[in-house]
C-alpha cells in the first residue's frame, strides 16, 4: 500500500526540485518570471489516500528590479499592470515582461528572437495595434509662419529724424530766488539774459540774493556773474540744428537698432530677417513713436516697401507715456520669392506678435521666437514614460512616431507559455486588455532599463533544501515499507 504514496511523493518532489531548478537557472533572465509548484492530495474511498500530485506549476508575476543602463531600444514595465505584445514572422501574437530590444535591419524593434513590438499608429491612441518601426525617411522642412518678438526699445534713446533738417529748440535754463522763478539764456560769450518766469519781462537791473549768494544785474537783464550758486539752478541748452537721416540699412546712424532673425521657406532654406527699428519724435497726443522697417537677405520685406533705394512706409510702433505698446501687437511679414528665379520656394507670410514690447528707460534688448526648421536626418529615439517613441533628427526637432501598447489580462495564471520569455492567451485567461502605459491603471514604462528576474536566490535555496529533505523522506518511506513486506514474506 505504501509504495504507491512513496513513489507519488517521490515524483512530486522530483517535480518540485524541477521547477525550482529552472528559477534558479533563470535569475539573471530579463524579467522571468518564477514558478511554484503546488500539491494535491490524491483522493481514495478508503481511510487512506493514494499520494500526491502536482496540481499545477503556478507563476508569480511580481514586479523585478527595473535596472538602468540598458541599451539605446531597452525598455522595462516599472510596475505589474501590463505585458509587452509582440508578433513573430507568422503574425501569432505573444506577450512578455523581457523588454531586451533591438532594430532589425528593416528598422522593426524586435527581441532577440525576432519577435516584433507592437503599439500604436502616431497619433492614434486606440487604433489596432501595429508593428513599431523606426523612421528612415528625412523629416520634411517646415516654413516658417508665425513668430513672437518681445523687445524693450529704450526710451532714452536719441530721436533719428526723418527729414533733411531738424531745428531742436533752444530750452531756458532756471534759478528760484526768495520764492520768485527766474528763466534765463545765454548769449554768444556766455552772458545770461534773465527773465521773470511768470511775465516774461526782463528783470530790473540791480542785486539779487537769497541771504546767502548774491547776483547783479545789469541794464537788459544780463548777468554776468555765476547762476549755479543760486537754487534750483539748471543750465541753458541752446537751439540745435540735427541732421536729418533718412532710413538705410547700409547706414547705421539711420536707425537706432536693429536685430536679425533666421526663417525657413517651403524648401528648409534659411533666410535672414533684419528688423530695424528707429526712434522718431512723438506724435501730437506725446506717445512715444518708432518706425521699424524689415528685410530679408538685404531686400525690403512686406509691410516695408521700397522702390530705386528709396525706403517707402513702414510699419509704426507707438508708446503711451507708462512705455506699453498702444499699436497692434501683430504685423504680417511676406515675401513672394524666398529663393528668387533659381531655387523657387512658396511665398513665405509671416504673423510676428509684439505682445509684451516695451519702451522703458532701460538697455535695448530683443528675443525672437519664429517657427520653421530645415530638413533634418533621423539621429536617434527617446521612449517617454507613455511609451511614446519620439524620433529626434539632426535639426534638432522631435516628433512621435508611434506609441507603446501595453496588455494585461483577467487572469494572469490562465496564460500559456510558450519559451523564450513569453506568453499566449488561452481561454482561461480572457482576452488581452489594451492600453497605453500609464493611462487606464497600465504601469509606466522607463526607456534604456531592463526589469530584472523576479527570482529570490535565497528563498529558492531554502525551498531547495525542503524539497530535498521531502524527496528523501519519501524515499525512506519505499525502504520501510520494503523491509515490512521483508518481514511479511520471511513469516513460515
Amino acid at each position: 500500500m505504501g509504495f504507491g504514496q512513496g513513489l507519488s511523493g517521490l515524483n512530486a518532489a522530483a517535480q518540485n526540485l524541477d521547477v525550482i531548478g529552472n528559477n534558479i537557472a533563470n535569475s539573471g533572465t530579463v524579467g522571468f518570471k518564477s514558478a511554484t509548484a503546488s500539491f494535491a492530495d490524491v483522493y481514495a474511498s478508503s481511510r487512506v489516500g493514494l499520494g500526491v500530485k502536482v496540481a499545477a506549476i503556478n507563476q508569480r508575476f511580481t514586479v523585478g528590479t527595473v535596472q538602468g543602463g540598458g541599451g539605446e531600444y531597452d525598455i522595462a514595465i516599472d510596475g505589474a499592470k501590463g505585458m509587452f505584445r509582440l508578433t513573430d514572422t507568422s503574425g501569432a501574437v505573444m506577450y512578455s515582461r523581457n523588454g531586451e530590444f533591438l532594430v532589425d535591419k528593416n528598422n522593426f524593434i524586435v527581441n532577440a528572437q525576432g519577435y516584433r513590438l507592437t503599439g500604436y499608429p502616431a497619433g492614434a491612441i486606440g487604433a489596432n495595434p501595429v508593428e513599431l518601426q523606426l523612421p528612415t525617411a528625412n523629416v520634411a522642412p517646415r516654413a516658417t509662419t508665425t513668430g513672437t518678438t518681445v523687445a524693450n526699445l529704450d526710451a532714452n534713446a536719441k530721436v533719428v529724424y526723418p527729414v533733411d533738417t531738424q531745428t531742436v529748440p533752444p530750452v531756458p535754463g532756471t534759478i528760484a530766488v526768495s520764492g520768485t522763478n527766474y528763466t534765463f539764456t545765454r548769449t554768444a560769450n556766455g552772458t545770461a539774459e534773465l527773465r521773470n518766469a511768470a511775465t516774461g519781462a526782463l528783470v530790473p537791473s540791480g542785486p539779487i540774493t537769497d541771504g546767502t549768494n548774491t547776483i547783479n544785474v545789469g541794464a537788459n537783464g544780463l548777468v554776468t556773474d555765476d547762476l549755479s550758486v543760486m537754487p534750483g539752478f539748471t543750465e541753458y541748452t541752446a537751439a540745435v540744428t540735427e541732421i536729418g537721416r533718412p532710413f538705410d540699412p547700409t547706414v547705421s546712424n539711420s536707425y537706432t537698432n536693429a536685430s536679425p532673425m533666421t526663417v525657413f521657406d517651403s524648401l528648409g532654406n534659411s533666410h535672414q530677417v533684419m528688423q530695424y527699428f528707429v526712434k522718431r519724435p512723438a506724435d501730437a497726443a506725446g506717445n512715444s513713436v518708432y518706425d521699424v522697417y524689415y528685410t530679408m537677405d538685404g531686400q525690403a520685406m512686406a509691410p516695408t516697401t521700397e522702390a530705386g533705394g528709396v525706403w517707402g512706409t513702414p510699419q509704426q510702433f507707438t508708446f503711451n507715456k507708462a512705455g506699453a505698446l498702444t499699436s497692434a501687437p501683430v504685423v504680417t511679414l511676406s515675401f513672394a520669392q524666398p529663393g528668387g528665379t533659381t531655387t523657387p520656394a512658396d511665398p513665405i507670410s509671416i504673423a510676428m506678435n509684439y505682445t509684451g514690447t516695451t519702451q522703458y528707460g532701460s538697455n535695448y534688448k530683443l528675443v525672437a521666437k519664429p517657427d520653421g526648421y530645415t530638413s533634418g536626418e533621423f539621429s536617434g529615439i527617446n521612449i517617454g514614460g507613455d511609451g511614446s517613441l519620439v524620433a529626434s533628427y539632426t535639426n534638432g526637432e522631435t516628433q512621435v512616431v508611434g506609441n507603446i501598447v501595453l496588455a494585461d489580462f483577467s487572469n494572469l495564471q490562465g496564460l500559456q507559455p510558450v519559451g523564450n520569455n513569453a506568453w499566449t492567451e488561452t481561454s482561461a485567461s480572457g482576452q488581452p486588455i489594451l492600453g497605453q502605459p500609464g493611462t487606464n491603471g497600465m504601469s509606466k514604462v522607463v526607456g534604456q532599463a531592463t526589469e530584472a528576474s523576479n527570482v529570490d536566490m535565497s528563498k529558492e535555496l531554502v525551498n531547495m533544501i525542503i524539497a530535498q529533505r521531502t524527496y528523501q523522506a519519501n524515499s525512506q518511506t519505499i525502504k520501510t515499507q520494503d523491509e515490512i513486506m521483508q518481514v511479511l514474506m520471511n513469516l513460515k
